[in-house]
């Protein structure tokens, strides 16, 4: 029931080479208000869409009536017409004691499966509301672990997570996280590549995350994930500090970072990211779109016919 135009191998349709952008705003940076509070307000902003976190607060994963919460969400959805990715980076929802907990590479075998049966369930409820994408991450090694068992650890655990994204039809994006063991660009190269390249991986990227610590600048960045890119966030950050910033805090430049990522054609929500905010998510909701439709590039003006009226067919 995807309310979306289907994406082609690097999240491109088949339409010109420059898309126009479609931004969303993450619920993790509006957890002081209700769901269906926070939807009416980004529609009402003007939002196309959201990044919707499965958490306790809002669309609580492990909750025994999930199946007809996201029925009712899917509906209201439409209603509002918003677009929806599904993001799985609550911090409590699977421990109350340990944040991120546990994750897919804890040493103990329940664990991992704990945090897989929060990615299937994730995938379930990206397919009934027609989402672009399902994201997560690997989360931080276990002290005592090594590298290799680490890999091996994560490449194991989204193996059932990418047979049932490949049966949904819906795309697992990967987010590298700093302090992660998938912390870089490269490193979902590495996971690709253990994997053997399945259809249905795909790349969260976090512009913000680039300018932390990733070696491109995030405008060059985002040109050499295009082939991959399944999803997007963005906020301001500076150079080596991890800290999502509201726009014009950081050092990013963002119109050419946009007008990269509306080069590559991708079609998915490039959702604003701001955790830390919630208490005044409101307040930033409303200002990050007017920052980021300045910062975009101006969409191509309509194609016309010979007597210089607009084409039916564009």
């Amino acid at each position: 029931m995807s309310r979306h135009p289907k994406q082609g191998p690097n999240g491109a349709g088949d339409g010109p080479a420059t898309h126009p952008l479609r931004f969303g705003y993450g619920t993790n940076g509006l957890a002081d208000l209700r769901l269906d509070d926070a939807l009416a307000l980004l529609a009402d902003l003007g939002y196309d869409g959201v990044g919707l976190t499965l958490d306790h607060m809002h669309l609580d994963p492990l909750a025994d009536d999930l199946a007809a919460r996201t029925r009712r969400l899917a509906r209201r959805l439409d209603t509002l017409g918003l677009g929806v990715t599904v993001e799985t980076g609550a911090r409590y929802v699977l421990d109350p004691r340990r944040k991120h907990g546990p994750s897919l590479l804890d040493p103990d075998p329940q664990d991992r499966a704990r945090r897989t049966g929060l990615l299937l369930r994730a995938v379930d409820v990206a397919a009934e509301l027609g989402a672009h994408a399902v994201h997560c991450f690997s989360g931080v090694t276990p002290g005592g672990t090594d590298e290799d068992t680490a890999w091996k650890r994560l490449a194991e655990a989204l193996a059932p997570v990418l047979d049932a994204a490949a049966t949904a039809g819906v795309p697992l994006a990967v987010e590298p996280e700093p302090g992660h063991l998938l912390a870089t660009v490269a490193d979902f190269h590495t996971l690709r590549g253990a994997l053997g390249d399945p259809e249905h991986l795909g790349l969260t990227l976090d512009i913000g995350h680039c300018q932390c610590l990733e070696p491109l600048p995030p405008a060059d960045c985002v040109r050499a994930a295009a082939p991959w890119l399944r999803h997007v966030q963005i906020e301001d950050m500076r150079r080596g500090v991890h800290e999502h910033l509201p726009f014009g805090d950081g050092e990013i430049d963002f119109p050419p970072v946009l007008k990269a990522l509306a080069a590559t054609g991708y079609q998915g929500l490039t959702v604003v990211e701001l955790p830390r905010h919630s208490h005044a998510g409101p307040h930033y909701a409303e200002r990050s779109l007017p920052f980021l439709r300045r910062a975009a590039p101006a969409p191509p003006p309509p194609r016309t016919n010979r007597s210089g009226e607009p084409s039916a067919t564009h």
